[in-house]
Parts: C-alpha cells; sequence; structure tokens
C-alpha cells in the first residue's frame, strides 16, 4: 500500500501550543520562512475546527491566489482534452471559481445539492479509517493550504488545488460520489489494517488514478490525474491494463514517480458495477484470501 504518511507533511503541536508543518529538504518551501510561518497558521486552524462548527475560513494571499490562477487556467485546458466526460458534466454543473480559490464552505455549497458531500478541513494527514470511513456520511477532509508559489505546477503532497479541482470535480457526479460512500460503508465493516490497506489500494488505483475508454479514447477519471499538470500527460504512456481488484488491491507502487501501470474501465457503468460493486461487498473475510503477503511488483 502506500503509506498515505509519505504524501503529507507531518503537523505537530508542541507544549506551548504552537503548532508546525514539518517540510521535508526537498519541498519548494522549505527554506522560505514565510511560506513555513503560513502553513503552520492553516494548519493551527484546521486543528482547532470541530464538528458543528463554522468551517475556517482562509484569508488567502495575492501571492496564493495567483497560483490558483495559473493552476486552474493550464488544468482547464488539459481536462478539455483527456478527462472523462462524467468529469468535465460534473465541473460544469460545479462551476468551479477560476479567479480565486475557493473557501471549503463554498465548495460545500455547491456539492451538496449535486452528490450530498460536505468539506471539512483537515490539517494534513487524516488517518485511513477516519478519511475512508467518513465518506459514509459524505464528509470529506480537505487540506486548505497551498504549493509553494515558486513551483505552481507541482507539489510533493496533496493540497487544496488536489482536494478541489481533483476530488471535488469527480464528486460533483453523482455516480462516483455514490462509489465514494461505498467505500466509506465498507470501512465500518473492516476490523483488520490489511483489509483497509486493501480498499485504500483499491481506490489508489481507481478513483485516484483511474482511467476509461470513451469514445475510442483514454480519459482520466481519478483525482490525482485530474489535479496534476504532469501526471495528466504522462498517463497516456502507461501500460493499461483491464480492471482486476485483486491486482489493484495488491500492487506495490511508487508515490513519486509517474505511474507506470494504469487500470482502464471500458465505461463509468463497468467503474460501477466492478469498483463499485467490490466496495459495495467488501468485508474483511472476502479480502483475506489475497493476503498472503505476496504482492504485484511494478514490472
Amino acid at each position: 500500500m502506500f503509506n498515505e504518511a509519505q504524501l503529507y507533511s507531518p503537523v505537530t503541536t508542541g507544549t506551548d501550543g504552537d503548532v508546525t508543518v514539518h517540510l521535508s529538504d526537498e519541498h519548494p518551501g522549505v527554506n522560505d520562512p514565510d511560506y513555513r510561518a503560513r502553513r503552520n497558521a492553516i494548519a493551527a486552524q484546521a486543528l482547532a475546527y470541530r464538528p458543528g462548527e463554522p468551517t475556517p475560513r482562509i484569508e488567502y494571499t495575492d501571492e496564493e491566489q495567483e497560483v490558483w490562477r495559473i493552476v486552474s487556467a493550464e488544468l482547464a485546458r488539459k481536462h478539455r482534452t483527456y478527462a472523462s466526460h462524467e468529469v468535465l458534466e460534473g465541473e460544469q454543473r460545479l462551476d468551479l471559481p477560476a479567479d480565486r480559490i475557493p473557501q471549503l464552505d463554498e465548495v460545500s455549497a455547491k456539492l451538496v445539492p449535486l452528490s450530498g458531500f460536505r468539506y471539512v478541513p483537515a490539517a494534513g494527514l487524516v488517518p485511513l479509517r477516519e478519511f475512508f470511513g467518513s465518506f459514509a456520511d459524505r464528509i470529506f477532509h480537505s487540506t486548505q493550504y497551498i504549493r509553494h508559489h515558486s513551483a505552481p505546477l507541482y507539489t510533493p503532497e496533496p493540497d487544496a488545488i488536489h482536494e478541489v479541482i481533483g476530488h471535488a470535480n469527480q464528486l460533483a457526479s453523482p455516480r462516483f460520489a455514490a462509489i465514494y460512500a461505498e467505500v466509506g460503508a465498507a470501512v465500518a465493516r473492516l476490523e483488520t489494517d490489511t483489509a483497509l490497506k486493501f480498499l485504500a489500494d483499491v481506490f489508489w488505483f481507481s478513483m485516484e488514478f483511474g482511467v476509461v475508454r470513451e469514445n475510442d479514447e483514454i480519459r482520466c477519471y481519478g483525482a490525482g490525474l485530474l489535479s496534476s499538470f504532469g501526471e495528466i500527460e504522462e498517463f497516456r504512456h502507461a501500460e493499461l491494463r483491464p480492471l482486476n481488484i485483486v491486482e489493484m488491491g495488491t500492487r506495490t507502487y511508487d508515490i513519486t514517480h509517474y505511474q507506470p501501470v494504469l487500470y482502464c474501465a471500458d465505461s463509468v457503468s463497468e467503474i460501477e458495477d466492478v469498483v463499485g460493486g467490490f466496495f459495495s461487498t467488501m468485508t474483511d473475510e472476502t479480502v483475506a484470501p489475497h493476503l498472503g503477503g505476496t504482492t504485484v511488483d511494478q514490472g
């Protein structure tokens, strides 16, 4: 399984209550004290949030707004060429602003009438059981920070661009949102971490990095592809395999490189039937035969 902790910069709270986001040495903003202070402040607001309270509103800087504008414009062009029609229709209905970063409560206000999903803030990593389990209540935990301005088309971690341009546009489709809800229901049935690991990997190769054949073209529907300027180009060069739940749930992969193997559905209906059908019936017992310790390697 991908170690989700590798995707997010660790967040700690000191004995004095100060919140610190620990950026890796390779992070574009690691040597920018203003960016680091900004990340700490945004994380502190998310950690202070409690369910039922108003969602923290972030007063984004002009620099952050410009990053959003650059990425929104570039990804909009890519989506017209490479995104699945189901996603494009969802995008049209959701109608996110391209000239400024939407607040999470704005995203929720647009999503709820479409699929029932609403966004709540996350400082960084949310434990897998909580993150996926919340889908049953149609809740999505989202970061609110923006990638460093020096590299607007790159981020080493999921930021608000990934969470919103990737996942919210996907969740604007009731068909995809229903699969998310099945994921949440499955988590409630799972007791073992190994089964949860299997679920997370199937989700990775479908709702994060899934592709679908439409009108003799390969188009993407996974949020990880939809939100990445580099990945959305590279997926056309990957080895495409038919949907295979056992492979998807046991395959090892490297999150720091473009994915060399992707799983391609023949239609959105097949995604619903195969992926959604798996999540709707998944239990510890159904996946136990596939958890013998062997994995499919990258080759």
